[in-house]
C-alpha cells in the first residue's frame, strides 16, 4: 500500500526550527565538536569587533552549571528597533536565521561570520541564552529558552521570556552572551578546557595586543582557573612557539606586513633544520586548512622575489636552473594572514579561500617586499642562510627525483616491495575498500585468514618503519616499508600526492596495545602527517582498537576494550568469569580477530583528525624530533608513570 503523497504532506520549518531539526547541517555534528562549535560561533563576533577596531579584550567564562560566556568590550549588540521587522536587534539577531550586520562592508570590514546565522544558532541549541548589552550608556539585557509548548506540541526553539530589559545605566560598553547546551541535542555538555585554550591561543597570537581571558570555574586549582593570553609580538611570537622545540637555520623572524589591493596581508616565517615545510595560513582569524588563493599568492611570489635575488647576486649561475619553491620553503615555519572584504570559503567548514583576486594582490605585496627584505644589507645573513638551504634542498631534490623514478619503474614493472607482502581485496570501488596495516607477519597472518576479503586487504610490517621526521624524502623512499604503503595506496607522495589516486579510502592502523605498537602507531602517523597530510584531513586514517580483555562465563564471551569497560562487563556478567588479557594481536585467531576488530558490526575505531594544526606540528617535532630534553620534559608533564590495572589488582586476578 503506498501512502499518500500531497502538498498536505510537506512541512516548513519556520523560524530556528530547522536548525533544532538538522543540527549538524548549521554545526557539523552533535559531538564534541558540534558543542564547541556553538563556543567558536560567538568567540568569532568578539573577535570580528577586534578585527574591525571596536575592541580591545575579549573573555571567554566556563560556569560550575555548564554553562559558558562569551564577553567583548564592543559596540554592545543593537538594542533599538529595526525599521522593518518592529523587534529590536538583540531579538532579530538572535532568533532571525541570515540576520545582522556583515552583509555590506558599513559596520564590519573584515568578518569571519558572513552568513549571520552564528548566534541565532547558538541560540537554537540552547536550554536558555541570555544577552547582556552595554551600549548607549545603558546595561540591556534579553532572555531566550528552549522548552515543550504543550499547545504546538513541540520543544520551541530560543523564544524569548520577555521583552529587552533596561538593567541599568552604565558607561561600559560591549557585550556579553551566556549560554547553556542543550542536553537533548548533544552527545555531550562539558566543554574542554584544553580545546578551547588552544583556539584562544591561536586568537591571541593572530591579533597582536589583544587581550583573551579565559576563566574556569570548573578548575579546582586556583591558580589554573584564570588564563591571560596577549602577544604583542603577534605573529612572530607564534612563530616562536612553533619553533620552540626546532632547531633555526638563523635567529631572526621575517615579518612583513600591509595592505595590498584592499587586501590586509601579515606574513612572518622562519627556517630551520627540518626537511618538512610548514604554512599556517587564515582568512579573518579563521584557519585554512586547505589553502586557497591566498597561500598561491604567497607561494608564488616568494619563490618569483628568492630567485630573482639569486640570479642578481649570482648566487645561480647562468647555467643552473631556477630553484623550485618546494626548495626556498623547505624547513620553513610560516604564518600567513589575510584580511578580505568578501571571502568567499569552499566547502562547508570554510578550509579554502576561493576568491581569485587575492592572489594576485597576495603575490604583488610578498614579491615586493620580500625583494626589499631581501636587498637589505641589515638582513645578508638571513638572506644567505635562505639561499644557502634552498641550494642544498635543490640537490636533494634532484636525488629524490631519481629515486622516485627508479621506485615507479619498479613498482610499474613488477610491483617489486610489495611481493608477498599485500594481501589485496577483491572489490573495485576504492570509496568501499579499506586497507589494514597490522604490525608483525603473525598478527598479519591472522588478519589475512580472518579478514572479509571482498573489501578488505592486509599490509603486514615485517618490521620497525623509520622515524621519518628528521629524514630527507629520499631516505624515506629507500624505506621499505613506506615504498610497500607508498605502493599500496596509489597516491603517491609529497608534491606528488593525488587523492584521486586512493585505492583505500579507510586506512586502518592495528598494532598491539603496548609500548611498540604505541611506537609503530606515531612512527606511522608522523609519515602520513608529513607526505600524505591529505589522507588525514579527508578523514581517510584510522586506528584499530583491540580488545585488552576477554571475559569468559561458561559459554559466554564478552570483549572489553578498555579498563572501564571491563568493569561494566564484569559486573553485568556475575560470578564466575576468567579474564584474559591480550598481549598482542598475535595471541587472537582468526575468527576473533575479525569479530572483535575488523568486522564493521562489531569494531571500535578511532578516527585520526587535524583540529589544530599548529599545535600538531609542535607536537610532532617534540615528539618524534631529535632533541632529547623537550621530550623528556614533555613526559614527565603528562605521562602517568604510576597508572596500573587497578581492577585486576582488586580482583585479585594479575
Amino acid at each position: 500500500m503506498t501512502k499518500d503523497y500531497s502538498a498536505s504532506s510537506l512541512k516548513l520549518l519556520e523560524g530556528l526550527d530547522a536548525v533544532r531539526m538538522r543540527p549538524g547541517m548549521y554545526i557539523g555534528s552533535t559531538g564534541a565538536r558540534g558543542l564547541h562549535h556553538l563556543l567558536w560561533e560567538l568567540v568569532d563576533n568578539a573577535i570580528d569587533e577586534v578585527a574591525n577596531g571596536f575592541a580591545k579584550k575579549v573573555t571567554v567564562e566556563l560556569h560550575q552549571d555548564g554553562s559558558a560566556s562569551v564577553t567583548d568590550d564592543g559596540r554592545g549588540v543593537p538594542v533599538d528597533l529595526h525599521p522593518t521587522l518592529g523587534i529590536t536587534g538583540v531579538e532579530m539577531i538572535y532568533t532571525k536565521l541570515h540576520a545582522g550586520g556583515k552583509f555590506d562592508h558599513q559596520n564590519y570590514a573584515y568578518s569571519g561570520g558572513l552568513h549571520g546565522v552564528g548566534a541565532s544558532v547558538v541560540n537554537a541549541l540552547s536550554k536558555w541564552l541570555v544577552v547582556d548589552s552595554f551600549t548607549g550608556g545603558g546595561h540591556f539585557r534579553m532572555s531566550f529558552e528552549s522548552k515543550y509548548d504543550p499547545k504546538e506540541g513541540k520543544i520551541i526553539s530560543g523564544r524569548p521570556t520577555g521583552p529587552l530589559e533596561r538593567v541599568s545605566a552604565t558607561r561600559m560598553h560591549g557585550t556579553k552572551v551566556t549560554f547553556l547546551p542543550d542536553d537533548a541535542v548533544f552527545e555531550e555538555v562539558r566543554f574542554n578546557a584544553e580545546t578551547i585554550k588552544k583556539r584562544l591561543r591561536e586568537l591571541a597570537y593572530l591579533n597582536n595586543g589583544l587581550c583573551i581571558e579565559f576563566l574556569d570555574e570548573r578548575e579546582k586549582d586556583a591558580e589554573k582557573r584564570r588564563i591571560v593570553y596577549q602577544f604583542e609580538g603577534g605573529l612572530a611570537d607564534y612563530i616562536s612557539y612553533i619553533n620552540r622545540d626546532k632547531t633555526p637555520a638563523y635567529d631572526s623572524i621575517v615579518r612583513l606586513e600591509g595592505i595590498q589591493d584592499g587586501v590586509k596581508i601579515a606574513l612572518a616565517f622562519q627556517h630551520t633544520d627540518d626537511y618538512s615545510e610548514n604554512l599556517f595560513s587564515y582568512v579573518n582569524n579563521i584557519p585554512t586548512a586547505e589553502g586557497g588563493t591566498h597561500e598561491m599568492g604567497f607561494k608564488s611570489g616568494f619563490t618569483r622575489a628568492l630567485n630573482d635575488y639569486a640570479r642578481r647576486t649570482g648566487a645561480l649561475k647562468e647555467k643552473d636552473e631556477n630553484l623550485t619553491g618546494e626548495d626556498y620553503r623547505e624547513g620553513i615555519t610560516a604564518v600567513l594572514t589575510t584580511f578580505v572584504s568578501n571571502p568567499q570559503f569552499e566547502g562547508q567548514t570554510k578550509g579554502r579561500l576561493g576568491n581569485t583576486e587575492v592572489r594576485p594582490a597576495v603575490e604583488t605585496f610578498i614579491y615586493s617586499r620580500l625583494t626589499e627584505y631581501l636587498e637589505n644589507l641589515k638582513n645578508q645573513d638571513v638572506t644567505n642562510s635562505m639561499l644557502e638551504k634552498a641550494i642544498k634542498a635543490g640537490k636533494v631534490r634532484e636525488a629524490a627525483r631519481k629515486a622516485k623514478a627508479v621506485a615507479r619503474a619498479k613498482n610499474e614493472l613488477e610491483a617489486a616491495p610489495l611481493v608477498g607482502k599485500l594481501a589485496s581485496c577483491t572489490g573495485r570501488k576504492p570509496q568501499d575498500n579499506e586497507m589494514f596495516i597490522v604490525e608483525g607477519d603473525s598478527a598479519g597472518g591472522s588478519a589475512k585468514q580472518g579478514r572479509d576479503r571482498r573489501f578488505q586487504a592486509i599490509l603486514p610490517l615485517r618490521g620497525k618503519p623509520l622515524n621519518v621526521e628528521k629524514k630527507r624524502i629520499d631516505q624515506v623512499l629507500a624505506n621499505d616499508e613506506f615504498r610497500s604503503i607508498i605502493t599500496a595506496l596509489g597516491t603517491g607522495i609529497g608534491e606528488d600526492f593525488n587523492i584521486a589516486n586512493l585505492k583505500y579510502h579507510k586506512v586502518i592502523i592495528l598494532s598491539d596495545a603496548d609500548q611498540d605498537g604505541a611506537h609503530i602507531r606515531a612512527i606511522l602517523l608522523t609519515f602520513f602527517y608529513r607526505y600524505m597530510r591529505q589522507l588525514i584531513t579527508d578523514g581517510h586514517v584510522y586506528i584499530g582498537m583491540p580488545p585488552l580483555y576477554r571475559v569468559a562465563k561458561g559459554d559466554k564471551v564478552v570483549y572489553a576494550y578498555d579498563d572501564k569497560e571491563l568493569t561494566k562487563v564484569t559486573s553485568k556478567i556475575g560470578k564466575g568469569y576468567t579474564i584474559q588479557r591480550y598481549k598482542g594481536l598475535g595471541e587472537m585467531d582468526p575468527p576473533q580477530l575479525w569479530e572483535t576488530t575488523m568486522n564493521p558490526e562489531n569494531r571500535q575505531l578511532m578516527q585520526v583528525t587535524l583540529d589544530d594544526v599548529a599545535e600538531s606540528e609542535r607536537l610532532v617535532t617534540l615528539l618524534m624530533g631529535d632533541k632529547v630534553e623537550p621530550r623528556r620534559e614533555y613526559i614527565t608533564e603528562f605521562a602517568d608513570f604510576n597508572k596500573v590495572d587497578t581492577f585486576l589488582e582488586r580482583e585479585g586476578k594479575k
